[in-house]
């Protein structure tokens, strides 16, 4: 192996709730390095949180976030010329990162006003096991679950 393996890269938390995972969604939130307008629609969002819920904006994001990990996927693997759909377990880290992305790209596609609304109700219907998140994560076990008798050929 001639190249070494990419050195990991670690967060400093956000500086309003000290948490990384907040840190994670808002970089994935941010266009174009404006990280103060991400900052700014993330805790909008949580602003709206708190008044449509009466509960902590954190507690809702992290429930959401939560509810929208996958715990198995299927990966693409050749054998004999024929293409598998192999059922494989998330990695913890890959999990958090779906899960953001599916937040993200589902918030954005939304028809509310503003991005911190439409994130918002995102968030809030994520973490009620509903909306558009939780069902692509739903069709992820599904396919998964479909394809179990390809199982055999993960190594």
């Amino acid at each position: 192996m001639r190249k070494r393996r990419a050195e990991k890269k670690y967060l400093k938390p956000d500086p309003k709730f000290n948490e990384i995972m907040v840190a994670k969604f808002i970089n994935a939130i941010m266009l174009d390095g404006k990280k103060a307008t991400a900052r700014k629609i993330m805790y909008d969002a949580f602003d709206i949180i708190e008044q449509r819920t009466k509960k902590p904006g954190l507690e809702i994001f992290k429930l959401a976030i939560n509810n929208t990990q996958p715990l198995i996927e299927v990966r693409s693997r050749r054998v004999g010329g024929a293409t598998y759909q192999v059922p494989t377990e998330v990695r913890p880290e890959r999990r958090s990162a779906l899960a953001m992305r599916w937040l993200k790209s589902y918030s954005r596609k939304r028809g509310e006003k503003s991005m911190s609304q439409r994130l918002a109700m995102e968030l809030i219907a994520a973490s009620n096991n509903e909306g558009s998140s939780v069902k692509k994560k739903e069709d992820t076990h599904r396919m998964a679950e479909a394809n179990k008798a390809f199982a055999h050929f993960k190594w």
